[in-house]
């Protein structure tokens, strides 16, 4: 998802959604997107809406999009290659035994009521999360180790920890506000909106305040703070509209509804390139896509089966014999338009030092026949009716392939994925369904198999976490559990031998391979396209060949410039207009990961960079 959870991933291409599709009230919309008056606004066309503006909570991209705009956080990362930099952090240290980490905390950042931020505010959130409840579920792995977090005075921050933690210190924790969180009591905090409310917009250290908008609405409105620590924006007011498809989206943009828009595919990327006073690309992002099975989910206060998940996708070697059955190539050309590369495990080609390459002789290929073999060996044989049984001879019945609605790439590849299983003697049938929808109906168990993405950081602490034991019920979306992977799982968050923590991260990849929870399909990237007669000075992350918007950071909600202003870019070239569209080959796509990941992996070695957690949506994964 692109981050559902922390999914973002990352999808593309279906059956046309009508104009009645678009969000409430945008039918009617006809007015420029900028303001009338001389503010400067940006209008973002966005497809899936906020799951939630309380930063405890929310799962999708477009959320922790939002919180970057509301909240500051500990450090930040530069769009040239997302190596570290300071944010209210100004410089930190560790001790020899990597059990102290001491971080000197900036004097100049207020709250927008006019309460100064200090590191109490820090300190406290951090052991909100320590302390457990739904917040540890959200970003407990990132404080994996620490036992406590103190704060000496204003402008100091301690964490203690009683084993070392490898991925430190990268902490993209929203700090909020302790005279204002200290009165939600952690029973109150899955449902506290942190909405505005009467007018009263939410409490937050932020470049931008939310003064309009809930969650799962169709508009947000974030208007300039004035007094933002790190100095105001260029821009007076930020926009997002949430619209049901793409094409009445690209509308919009043409008609000059609307500045910029996320999320559209690799053809439409290509018709937007000649238009005048656009301007279009396809970022790469180090997300995947794939297709995720039942399990077995289980009630986790009595450990009892849960939910209607078929007893077939439970099976390992049911899932394993399907990895044979999926054509990533059809994919690439006719979901994906070739902007991708083919999938294969859960760590992106970008982070070379982290990824395991399965070998040749075990790798999924497109092999009808070996599936059948390996379903045949399994148990499931043909019968009479060429449909496949059970391993007792019961039918297997017919497979709910769950598609996100929003996502047309998702529709697509469960289309493709029927067609697939039905060549190999097994029914399945399409269920299409809103994102928000999907977490609930995952949590419960009550599905056979959905296709959905993840957005990976360049340290790989967070992605591996979602599929162990203890992320039941919360960030594992598989109901999968597995002791040997725990186990691992746990030792490489203390190791600091990167040689010998690459290798239990290899490992780790090898047994979710073979047990195919998962079924990687797809690298792919994200179509995106703005006003560039409007709009100047927006840097893509990393640069080149990243993303303009949805950055792990706020560098060009901070720095972009009206076009009358370009010459003003903040001390270098117009990046927007020097940059071109990506190519859509697999060789092209290969290389600028491989790229990227030669940077994360420096920025590794010199402390570390860690990307905003987030479920893929559309076109990333999220």
């Amino acid at each position: 998802m692109r981050t559902r959870r922390n999914r973002r991933t990352s999808l593309v291409a279906a059956g046309a959604l009508l104009l009645a599709g678009l969000a409430p009230g945008l039918m009617a919309q006809s007015s420029p997107a900028q303001a009338a008056d001389d503010d400067v606004t940006l209008t973002v066309a966005m497809l899936n809406d906020a799951d939630s503006l309380n930063p405890f909570v929310g799962i999708e991209v477009t959320s922790y999009e939002m919180w970057a705009l509301m909240y500051d956080y500990l450090i930040t990362y530069s769009t040239k290659d997302l190596s570290i930099e300071p944010s209210l952090a100004t410089s930190w240290e560790t001790s020899d035994d990597g059990l102290t980490w001491t971080f000197d905390i900036t004097d100049e950042a207020t709250w927008s009521d006019g309460e100064p931020l200090t590191a109490a505010d820090i300190a406290f959130t951090y052991n909100r999360i320590i302390d457990g409840g739904p917040e540890a579920a959200t970003w407990g792995s990132y404080l994996g180790q620490v036992t406590e977090v103190t704060a000496p005075d204003d402008t100091t921050l301690v964490l203690t920890l009683k084993k070392p933690n490898s991925s430190l210190p990268l902490l993209p924790i929203p700090i909020v506000p302790e005279h204002i969180w200290k009165d939600i009591e952690e029973k109150d905090v899955k449902t506290y909106l942190n909405e505005p409310d009467g007018g009263t917009p939410p409490v937050g250290s932020g470049p931008f305040r939310l003064v309009e908008g809930s969650a799962g609405g169709s508009t947000y409105v974030f208007e300039q703070n004035p007094d933002y620590w790190q100095g105001a924006s260029n821009l007076d007011r930020v926009v997002f509209r949430v619209y049901k498809s793409q094409d009445p989206m690209i509308q919009a943009l043409i008609k000059g509804e609307v500045d910029f828009v996320d999320g559209i595919n690799a053809l439409q990327v290509k018709s937007l390139e000649g238009q005048e006073g656009i301007t279009a690309t396809n970022g790469n992002a180090p997300s995947f896509n794939e297709i995720a099975f039942n399990t077995g989910a289980i009630d986790l206060k009595t450990g009892e089966p849960m939910g209607d998940g078929n007893p077939a996708v439970q099976d390992q070697a049911f899932r394993h014999a399907l990895g044979y059955a999926i054509d990533t190539e059809e994919l690439l050309e006719k979901v994906y338009q070739g902007a991708g590369v083919a999938g294969s495990v859960i760590i992106p080609p970008a982070f070379t030092t982290w990824r395991w390459e399965p070998p040749a002789d075990e790798a999924y290929t497109y092999d009808p026949e070996k599936a059948g073999e390996l379903l045949d060996e399994a148990g499931y044989t043909m019968g009479d009716d060429g449909l496949r049984t059970m391993p007792d001879g019961s039918p297997i019945g017919t497979l709910r392939l769950a598609a996100r609605s929003e996502s047309p790439t998702s529709l697509n590849t469960m289309n493709f994925f029927q067609e697939w299983l039905a060549d190999i003697g097994i029914e399945g049938e399409v269920v299409s369904m809103e994102s928000n929808k999907l977490t609930n109906v995952i949590l419960d168990g009550d599905f056979d198999a959905f296709e959905w993405g993840w957005y990976v950081d360049p340290d790989p602490t967070s992605m591996l976490s979602y599929m162990t034991t203890d992320q039941l019920g919360s960030w594992s979306d598989t109901w999968y559990s597995n002791p040997e992977y725990d186990a691992l799982f746990e030792a490489q968050q203390v190791e600091m031998d990167q040689d010998a923590r690459a290798e239990m991260v290899h490992e780790m990849q090898q047994i979710l391979y073979e047990d195919a929870p998962y079924l990687v399909t797809a690298y792919d990237t994200i179509g995106e396209a703005f006003r560039s007669d409007r709009f100047a000075c927006l840097v893509p992350q990393p640069d080149p060949g990243g993303v303009w918007l949805f950055q792990s950071g706020i560098y060009n909600y901070l720095n972009m410039q009206t076009a009358e202003n370009a010459d003003e870019c903040a001390g270098e070239a117009n990046a927007t207009q020097a940059s071109s569209p990506a190519e859509n080959d697999d060789s092209m796509n290969t290389w600028v990961l491989v790229a990227i990941g030669v940077v994360f992996l420096a920025m590794l070695a010199g402390g570390g960079v860690m990307l905003a957690r987030k479920r893929a949506t559309e076109a990333d994964r999220e």
